[in-house]
């Protein structure tokens, strides 16, 4: 492939994070003749999914919420049943919240959690404080997001035309077809778009096309606790505090997240370490529930990622021909919900994607 080259395809999926590749799999999913490259302006899972968490639990704010939430369940399942090798397990789970918020804590989750009172969390260093209470919850997971995202990509290298640490640099719909110009200096001509940038809002490409969604860039700091995890260990789900304890085996600790709310950061710099006043805000929080964990917290991943106004993801058409799809601001759920977001945008190409079979 030389500068300068012309290539025409059905679709260019901008991102190659855990919601572009779930994206690329239900394109070729649903239309198997599609010829379909797949654009990252660094490599596969190297952005935010690289720093992903990888909680899923069953539960959401808002019944649309709720719904991608037992779709992206029932997906993953179906996944580990095709793929027994994908690195996503079930993991035991327990939530902590005020009992005066049973109703609402009940309403969020699914009926499949099977959400039910325990006399205590199942750790003696977490602390249950006064006015709160503990449940059990199933149908948890935990997945290495990197790891899960190469997987599915590794499976589909074959069918897919690939470029890595190639930006675009302009993105152009026109009424027929999108034009796009790389860095590279290829041009590729797509039917139809789908934007997975994750955090990267701001890219002179398409900054213009995503302003109208309101959707803004908030820095995520996870914390790492320096405590080796149990095997039969519970994730520690502190709900109204929107933060968790979550033990990651593979690499020998415990990651405290929590709610950060420095907003408008620029992926390009925020991960420069975790700050002073990280640090307090997450001892803070972590003294009321854990304090024996206070002293073992001193570094952590510090990234970003994108929320939208409504703190439900953003799934919609950029362009007046609807050929510019628009996949992301999913609040820190990007793994959670990225089968649901990939259903929701693949469902907006398919009434006008005409597969050609043309290949890349």
């Amino acid at each position: 492939m030389s500068a300068g080259t012309r290539t025409d395809v059905d679709v260019a999926v901008v991102g190659a994070g855990v919601i572009g590749s779930v994206t690329v799999r239900e394109i070729l999913a649903r239309h198997p003749g599609a010829s379909v490259m797949v654009l990252d302006r660094d490599t596969v899972a190297s952005g935010a999914t690289r720093r992903s968490a990888g909680l899923h639990f069953p539960r959401g704010r808002t019944e649309r919420v709720r719904r991608m939430s037992a779709h992206s369940q029932d997906y993953y399942g179906r996944l580990l049943e095709e793929c027994p090798g994908a690195p996503i397990r079930p993991l035991p789970t327990t939530v902590i919240a005020a009992e005066s918020g049973e109703r609402a804590l009940r309403e969020a989750h699914l009926d499949s959690a099977g959400l039910r009172r325990v006399p205590r969390a199942p750790h003696d260093w977490v602390r249950t404080p006064d006015g709160c209470a503990a449940w059990q919850v199933d149908g948890c997971q935990y997945a290495d997001v990197t790891r899960l995202t190469h997987f599915l990509v590794r499976g589909l290298r074959e069918r897919i035309a690939l470029r890595e640490g190639v930006r675009v640099t302009g993105v152009r719909p026109r009424k027929a077809v999108v034009e796009l110009e790389l860095g590279n200096g290829e041009t590729v001509s797509a039917g139809r778009v789908v934007l997975a940038p994750g955090p990267w809002l701001g890219v002179p490409a398409w900054q213009d096309l995503v302003a109208p969604l309101g959707v803004r860039v908030k820095k995520v700091v996870a914390m790492h606790v320096d405590v080796r995890p149990e095997k039969d260990d519970h994730a520690v789900v502190f709900y109204d505090e929107d933060a968790f304890l979550l033990p990651l085996h593979d690499r020998g600790h415990w990651l405290f997240s929590y709610t950060c709310r420095e907003w408008d950061v620029d992926p390009d710099t925020v991960a420069t370490g975790i700050s002073p006043e990280n640090l307090r805000e997450a001892r803070a929080l972590l003294a009321r529930y854990a304090p024996e964990l206070v002293s073992r917290c001193a570094s952590g991943r510090v990234f970003c990622d994108a929320y939208s106004p409504t703190g439900e993801p953003v799934v919609a058409a950029l362009d007046t021909h609807r050929r510019v799809i628009f996949a992301g601001a999913a609040n820190g759920s990007g793994y959670r919900l990225a089968p649901a977001m990939a259903s929701e945008a693949v469902g907006l190409l398919s009434p006008t994607l005409h597969a050609t079979g043309n290949q890349t």
